[in-house]
């Protein structure tokens, strides 16, 4: 996984650059989803100003802490399956920072996600 974390939040680096759109943007862009459905923050969220985005919030967060960042809605630390979903969330977020890496040439295709939320939800149960 690539270490750079960019400093754009909510759109591919390659976009607000060159202003082209591609594949590998809708990539970035479904990353980034994925961060906002399980941390139920926004790109565009008040913490994130500057260098610090949403990205390097998650990059930052992984895999250590991972469960300070997601929503807390969606876990309860009484819960008897805790660490299942600890590592379900983090191998989601783990996709979520492949997906929304600087280079377009480094990120996953499509298909590559699918097939790897499949299997997150196959170890899941």
């Amino acid at each position: 996984m690539s270490q750079t974390l960019g400093t754009i939040g909510y759109m591919a680096p390659e976009y607000g650059l060159t202003g082209l759109i591609s594949p590998m943007a809708d990539v970035y862009s479904y990353g980034i989803m994925m961060m906002e459905t399980f941390t139920k923050k926004k790109p565009t969220d008040d913490m994130f100003v500057g260098e610090f985005t949403m990205r390097r919030w998650v990059f930052e967060s992984f895999p250590d802490a991972i469960m300070h960042i997601v929503d807390v809605d969606l876990v309860h630390a009484v819960e008897d399956n805790i660490r299942a979903k600890e590592h379900c969330f983090g191998s989601i977020m783990e996709l979520a920072l492949e997906c929304t890496t600087n280079l377009s040439e480094e990120r996953l295709n499509m298909k590559d996600v699918l097939t790897r939320l499949k299997k997150i939800k196959t170890e899941s149960y």
